[in-house]
């Protein structure tokens, strides 16, 4: 496993990591859940990702008993929260970015991870309604109260993180040092043009979600197959409808092609693609069954056989490379 600077700051993430969404507490059972974690730690994986809204808390819950029932010295891995949406809010004040809700959701986030901090803490929506200062000031405080070691955001519009850095530098606080953006072959536009800027002025790390736009990059969902995949949950009714797209079936289908003529997975593909974005920090996985992580835990292996000419011949069958603007 190879390792590297989250952004600018001294932190060191796995290229490779593992998050817990829709599988923990939901999709799968807890002694799935710990093979999977124990899989993902042994191969190297050093940052396991999480949310307060995942299977409602639950998913924290599963993953903070497996993480207690490990023997695993705390200074060597990673884990993060997210704080937006709430863990099955009922009321305003049970979500969003107000102070009350972040320090809340954060103190809820460690009883059920039970850790005594959270190595990484987002802000898992922008929040329109909480004055960003506010927000910023939150923050640096529980990084003050050793609640948190770092923060970040979570599918935020590069004005609005360089608003939270600019608050930050008018107030002498700690900024956002990382943005956790959806990533993959069908997704390009926010990592590869919006953030461009950004990467150099204020070092942005990033820890891409869904390198296999939910499974449809495994080819799972080719002639109607898998109805049990995740685009199939009712929950994820908003990506299906923007993924489960003829052209991306066609797509699909030559990426197969190609990843057959190489003698590699088409996950694996998927997977080091992603990782050949240099702005890339870390490639979080997700996994219902054990080979599938096996299986894309080997991804940094392939990225020899990406050389510039199958670069070029996955971009022809793409054919969605974003346009950067004249600067």
């Amino acid at each position: 496993m190879e390792y590297t600077n989250l952004g600018k700051t001294g932190l060191m993430v796995s290229r490779l990591s593992f998050g817990s969404w829709i599988t923990f507490g939901n999709q799968i059972g807890d002694s799935v859940s710990e093979r999977l974690m124990d899989m993902a730690y042994e191969a190297g994986v050093n940052f396991f990702d999480n949310a307060e809204v995942y299977a409602n808390g639950e998913s924290e819950r599963v993953m903070g008993r497996i993480l207690k029932a490990r023997d695993w010295s705390r200074d060597s891995f990673i884990v993060s929260s997210k704080a937006f949406f709430g863990a099955g809010a009922q009321v305003p004040t049970q979500k969003g970015l107000s102070r009350k809700h972040l320090v809340e959701a954060c103190h809820q986030a460690l009883q059920r991870l039970q850790l005594e901090y959270l190595d990484l803490y987002f802000c898992h929506r922008p929040d329109k309604a909480t004055p960003i200062e506010e927000t910023v000031w939150t923050m640096h405080n529980l990084i003050q109260q050793g609640k948190i070691l770092y923060w970040g955001t979570s599918e935020w519009s590069a004005q609005e993180i360089m608003e939270a850095h600019m608050v930050a530098k008018q107030y002498n606080l700690i900024g956002p040092v990382v943005e956790q953006p959806q990533y993959n072959m069908l997704v390009r536009d926010k990592v590869e043009v919006e953030y461009s800027q950004i990467y150099k002025t204020v070092g942005l790390g990033t820890t891409i979600w869904s390198p296999l736009a939910s499974g449809l990059l495994t080819g799972k969902y080719q002639n109607g197959q898998d109805a049990s995949g995740r685009l199939k949950r009712e929950e994820l009714g908003w990506l299906a409808e923007r993924l489960l797209q003829e052209e991306n079936f066609t797509k699909v289908e030559k990426l197969t092609a190609l990843s057959k003529e190489l003698g590699i997975g088409l996950p694996q593909l998927g997977v080091a693609w992603c990782l050949k974005n240099p702005n890339v920090s870390t490639v979080i996985l997700g996994a219902s069954k054990l080979e599938q992580l096996a299986e894309t835990l080997k991804s940094d292996q392939v990225l020899d056989a990406l050389t510039d000419e199958v670069m070029d011949r996955i971009e022809a069958i793409l054919g969605n490379k974003p346009e950067m603007p004249p600067y």
